[in-house]
Order: structure tokens, then C-alpha cells, then sequence
């Protein structure tokens, strides 16, 4: 696929073309979880001049990353750790792309220094575990 047809299908996935009624019948989510995602800024649907939310194809696909996640066992806080890794690894805050078992590396030396320091890690160390192996 050229850089073009890659940037073209990139703009057409991103565009907000779904209400939060077609968005619950894809994910399976509330509404009311769908807008604790975003209150926890973990989403960002586009408004309307309305005020309605419209969610593109790549916003259904992070409601659906975050609903995996927290099937795993991970909670709120870890999952915006990931976010932000993500986003450091594309803006290149880390000097390049982090893989996945990267990110989940580095994961695993938090857990171990919070559980180390303290008896509250940021993640639920007994849920995550099987999200590492």
C-alpha cells in the first residue's frame, strides 16, 4: 500500500461518523462507561454543534482496546500508563516505536519497583500477572 492510499485510509478511519448508539451496539459498552472513558481521558469523540458525540472507526477500536484491557485485569490508572507510552513511543519521546513486549516490559519493572516500595501498586499486580506470560 503506497504512503497515499495509507494517509487516505488513515483520514477515513478518523473521521467521526458514528453516534454513541451504533457505538454501544459495536463495543457492547454503556453509554455510561463510554462517557467515564472519556472522562477519564482515555477517548476524545468529536462534538457536534449540538453537542452530540460522533466517534470515528479508530475511537470504536480504542473502546474496544480498553475493554480488552480491563478484561486483563488492568485498571483505569494502567491503562492510561499504556496510552501514554503508546503516544511517547509515536511522538518519539523514547527515541523510537516501542513494540508491545517492550511496553510490557517496562510495565513489569513498575510493578515490581511499586510493589517493592509500597502494598498499592498503580496496577493490580495479581490480575496482570497472566496479561505478562
Amino acid at each position: 500500500m503506497s504512503y497515499q492510499n495509507k494517509r487516505t485510509s488513515e483520514i477515513r478511519r478518523s473521521m467521526p461518523l458514528l453516534p454513541i448508539g451504533t457505538v454501544i451496539q459495536l463495543t457492547d459498552l454503556s453509554a455510561r462507561q463510554i462517557r467515564y472513558y472519556e472522562e477519564q481521558g482515555l477517548i476524545c469523540p468529536h462534538r457536534t454543534e449540538g453537542n452530540q458525540r460522533m466517534f470515528s472507526l479508530n475511537d470504536v477500536d480504542l473502546l474496544l482496546e480498553i475493554k480488552d484491557f480491563l478484561e486483563q485485569g488492568l485498571n483505569i490508572a494502567g491503562i492510561k500508563k499504556i496510552f501514554e507510552m503508546k503516544k511517547g513511543a509515536k511522538d518519539g519521546k523514547f527515541g523510537k516505536e516501542l513494540s508491545d513486549e517492550e511496553i510490557r516490559s517496562i510495565l513489569r519493572e513498575e510493578m515490581k519497583n511499586a510493589q517493592s516500595r509500597s502494598h498499592k501498586p498503580l496496577l493490580r499486580y495479581a490480575d496482570v500477572t497472566r496479561y505478562y506470560q
